[in-house]
């Protein structure tokens, strides 16, 4: 299966979007630090994302973004397809020209695997990933990683500024 970071970046972010919600918006900033993904490649995202009415942005103090529908009702694929990232298994990106500008013999198998992978990820809502007991753990570790490192910048007289997303 072929999902470049593009895709990948996306679902992690609205994952942390979805994990995070309770707490009113969140900063790209904060989503940028707990997942290590550069603040310029998730305003990229983000703007893909609001366009695709996915997620929201609050402007303001305490601004930052929120989803636009509750979390079950936003499924993986349509996160993909937001960021126009594509589920291909084809060597030739679905043009059917694999093999000398020919089709191959093996084309159509690996098109419908793509199918079967969209149609899989059609099922699969932020809600049922949030609910994993693995992706519990994981944000946790996360959260307090990111506690952690803005206490550290307050100790030396940083303060972490709140990011403003519009």
């Amino acid at each position: 299966m072929r999902l470049t970071t593009k895709g990948r970046y996306a679902v992690t972010a609205m994952l942390d979007l979805a994990l995070h919600k309770q707490k009113g918006p969140v900063s790209l900033a904060d989503i940028s630090q707990r997942q290590a993904i550069s603040l310029s490649y998730l305003e990229q995202l983000f703007s893909k994302l609001r366009k695709s009415s996915l997620v929201s942005s609050i402007r303001g103090p305490g601004g930052g973004y929120a989803l636009d529908r509750d979390s079950n009702e936003i499924f993986i694929a349509e996160i993909v397809d937001a960021v126009n990232e594509s589920v291909d298994t084809t060597r030739c990106r679905g043009e059917g020209d694999c093999q000398d500008g020919e089709t191959c013999l093996s084309h159509y198998l690996w098109e419908d695997l793509s199918e079967q992978i969209h149609h899989f990820l059609e099922g699969i809502s932020l809600a049922d990933l949030v609910a994993k007991r693995e992706v519990k753990e994981i944000a946790e570790r996360q959260d307090r990683k990111h506690l952690i490192a803005n206490e550290r910048l307050a100790e030396h007289g940083a303060f972490r500024i709140p990011s403003i997303n519009l």
